[in-house]
């Protein structure tokens, strides 16, 4: 029997259940959903720019509702990942503070720049420096579920990020894509759960092909850029194995060429396209000419195609499967794919003066 259908296995290997957390992701935003219907604030100016600061898997909300809302935001949106907020930020300027944990440095080194320039201020957080910080100065306080990794709270954070974009007028109604990214979710989790057979589960599959190999990642800029983030974050947190990831087209101008050395390592690489329906024609044509050229130097090509219709869903149902792909990842390695004690380790010694 296949490690991966031994699920008393599976358990020992994951004694927090991060499979447990992977399998909630519908649920998770299905709360948030309902959450967010009643969800009233206001800001003092007219929004010129929004800006999200935040790290890690308290960033990558970000980048879903920025790619998610890219047809239909009222006013440009970035995701700031740095201790310094970009100098245009002003008081026509609305920064979202997130850090799940609320005491992420760099996080709360953005919150007070943005404070300093008269932005308005919404913090998304479970607690921790930066909500004591930002309730004390009257900014609002998105609330977070607390006691989860950052990265196994992406449901909550996205949403919630979405429905203050929503009560705020920048973005129209989104009950809809949000009902059909739950049922995509569903039906995806149905597939990846560890119940399902390795020859029947896809992520289990492309687990045991990815493994002991290091996994290149490449997606459209237009549409799957947060899931191809998320993909690289998720394999390295995770499984503790490392991933790269570049964008379709950008990639064909410089990485592609990079396909030549050193031949032993590129046969070791396994390779992940992430495509989506939407992605502009001459894209797809450049997806499929550089499956065939990478696919000479390395055996393994992967394509994994989105569903959905709702931008949302199509983000989300691709970052679903590499969700699940990690944590098999991970017990193919034979690690707990909960702990990350180097991050803890690195923000220790960064806490003791230099």
């Amino acid at each position: 029997m296949s490690l991966l259908d031994r699920l008393e296995r599976l358990e020992a290997l994951d004694p927090k259940s991060m499979r447990g957390l992977l399998q909630s992701f519908p649920a998770q935003v299905a709360g948030a959903a309902q959450v967010v219907k009643t969800l009233s604030l206001r800001v003092p100016s007219e929004i010129g720019h929004v800006v999200v600061a935040g790290m890690g898997g308290s960033a990558i909300g970000g980048d879903v509702i920025r790619a998610a809302t890219s047809e239909t935001l009222r006013a440009p949106m970035i995701v700031c990942r740095d201790y310094r907020l970009p100098g245009f930020v002003d008081s026509s300027t609305l920064v979202f503070a997130s850090s799940y944990s609320g005491n992420t440095e760099e996080t709360l080194s953005a919150y007070e720049q943005a404070r300093t320039a008269g932005a308005s201020i919404i913090c998304l957080t479970s607690g921790g420096k930066l909500a004591a910080l930002a309730s004390s100065a009257g900014y609002p306080v998105i609330l977070l579920p607390s006691g989860l990794p950052p990265r196994a709270a992406l449901g909550y954070s996205a949403v919630m990020l979405l429905g203050a974009l929503r009560a705020l007028h920048l973005v129209p109604d989104t009950e809809v894509p949000l009902r059909e990214t739950v049922e995509v979710l569903r039906r995806r989790v149905d597939l990846y759960v560890p119940e399902s057979p390795e020859s029947m589960n896809p992520a289990k599959k492309l687990a045991r092909s990815l493994h002991r190999r290091l996994v290149a990642i490449y997606a459209s800029s237009a549409v799957l850029e947060p899931a191809a983030v998320r993909w690289r974050g998720q394999i390295e947190e995770n499984a503790k194995s490392l991933a790269f990831h570049h964008l379709v087209p950008e990639m064909n101008h410089n990485e592609l060429v990079g396909w030549e050395f050193p031949m032993p390592l590129l046969q070791r690489i396994a390779v992940v396209f992430l495509r989506d329906k939407g992605d502009h024609p001459q894209v797809q044509r450049r997806f499929d000419l550089t499956r065939n050229m990478v696919g000479r130097r390395t055996g393994i090509v992967h394509d994994v195609w989105s569903e959905g219709d709702s931008l949302l869903a199509r983000i989300f149902s691709v970052i679903c499967l590499g969700d699940f792909v990690s944590f098999y990842m991970a017990c193919l390695n034979q690690v707990d794919p909960t702990p990350v004690p180097v991050i803890e380790t690195l923000k220790k010694q960064l806490s003791t003066p230099g």
